[in-house]
């Protein structure tokens, strides 16, 4: 596990993740037969990682990739490096013929993403990319609502996401200070449009098109150390895109909203025979048949109660924590040698969507995304 000293490695993936699955002794395999798993800690800090290994009971870590790579014991490599680090060590893995389980994005192009996939493809190596947002509760009732039919024909999909991320002057940033620059590898469409990618292909269909607007609305920041620096990266940024079958979606991405909605994401989804809010967690609905016959009059005060015509879905499975039941279904794949959908192409269709995005904001014009393959 590369990388877990991190926010997301260490919160999702270690502690969440994998300590998760060792400690209740392992996942069930279809033939009722169990596999657990066993970390080893890799970092550029030795004193970081000893700490972390202690703290939760971890025998093994190291500063030396090139020898876990090598030591034939270790045979899953997870990634969770910034994203201008991720490259290199994704082909050293690809060389040394170990599996891989990714964050995303998977690398800084489309044509290194296509690359690395196109390696691991020829050597035959099991790669799986991370996809939490398709896992949180709100996401998959909304997926059962779509294979129920609920919707009819789905019209549109908007899409909110964001918050306010502090400057850094007078309080803390709550997001490190690389993500604002984009020479280190940041931006949120770089951090953004792969996760809406794979939410947009898996759920509603394959992207298309699209057009992007992208903002530095807040140029003047200051680092962990509280010195001064000027961004070079959007912390906001508005898209449309096209999918197959005729939907449209349009999201809103920014570290520079304050929030009024139930929830840090939602989307809101339009149906001929109904629509549906979701977010994290919750959801709600609207059949055709208890929709309001809204009447567009300025001159007279509108006191119908909106948020009152929708119904809540019921939470009638237990969820998961989506990291953890990612990680479950790909361990399960491993040990049984069967095919995993969200792998390095996938990985590579959502470096895909944020290189167009950017190229749509510097032209100014709708991009189309040809579809890629091995």
């Amino acid at each position: 596990m590369n990388g877990v000293s991190g926010r997301m490695g260490y919160r999702q993936h270690l502690v969440r993740s994998i300590l998760a699955i060792r400690d209740q002794g392992g996942i069930e395999l279809p033939d009722g037969t169990k596999v657990t798993v066993k970390p080893l800690l890799v970092g550029r800090s030795e004193a970081k990682l000893a700490d972390l290994a202690a703290q939760h009971g971890i025998e093994d870590y190291t500063t030396d990739l090139d020898a876990a790579l090598a030591d034939p014991r270790w045979e899953i490599y997870a990634d969770f490096l910034v994203t201008k680090a991720r490259a290199s060590a994704l082909r050293k893995a690809i060389a040394a013929g170990k599996t891989i389980y990714t964050e995303k994005p998977t690398a800084e192009s489309v044509d290194e993403a296509l690359e690395l996939a196109k390696l691991a493809a020829e050597a035959g190596v099991k790669t799986g990319v991370v996809h939490d947002k398709l896992y949180l509760p709100g996401l998959q009732k909304l997926k059962r609502l779509i294979d129920s039919g609920f919707f009819g024909r789905i019209l549109s999909v908007r899409g909110e996401f964001g918050y306010w991320v502090f400057e850094g002057d007078w309080q803390p940033a709550q997001r490190p200070s690389w993500n604002y620059r984009a020479e280190d590898g940041g931006g949120i469409i770089v951090d953004m449009f792969p996760h809406w990618n794979y939410v947009l292909e898996n759920l509603f269909g394959e992207v298309k098109t699209v057009y992007a607007q992208a903002a530095v609305h807040i140029a003047d920041r200051w680092d962990e150390n509280g010195e001064h620096y000027t961004a070079t990266a959007e912390d906001a940024a508005y898209g449309v895109f096209e999918l197959e079958g005729g939907v449209v979606a349009q999201i809103n991405s920014s570290w520079t909203v304050r929030v009024n909605r139930d929830e840090l994401v939602e989307f809101h989804v339009d149906g001929t025979h109904g629509s549906a809010v979701v977010g994290l967690f919750g959801a709600k609905i609207q059949p055709r048949n208890a929709t309001p016959k809204p009447v567009w009059n300025p001159d007279l005060e509108d006191t119908h109660d909106y948020d009152a015509d929708w119904q809540n879905v019921p939470t009638n499975d237990v969820f998961l924590n989506g990291f953890r039941q990612q990680w479950e279904e790909f361990l399960t794949s491993y040990a049984t040698e069967t095919p995993y959908e969200f792998d390095l192409l996938a990985g590579a269709r959502g470096v895909q969507l944020a290189e167009a995005g950017l190229q749509s904001s510097r032209e100014g014009r709708k991009v189309e995304l040809p579809t890629l393959s091995i």
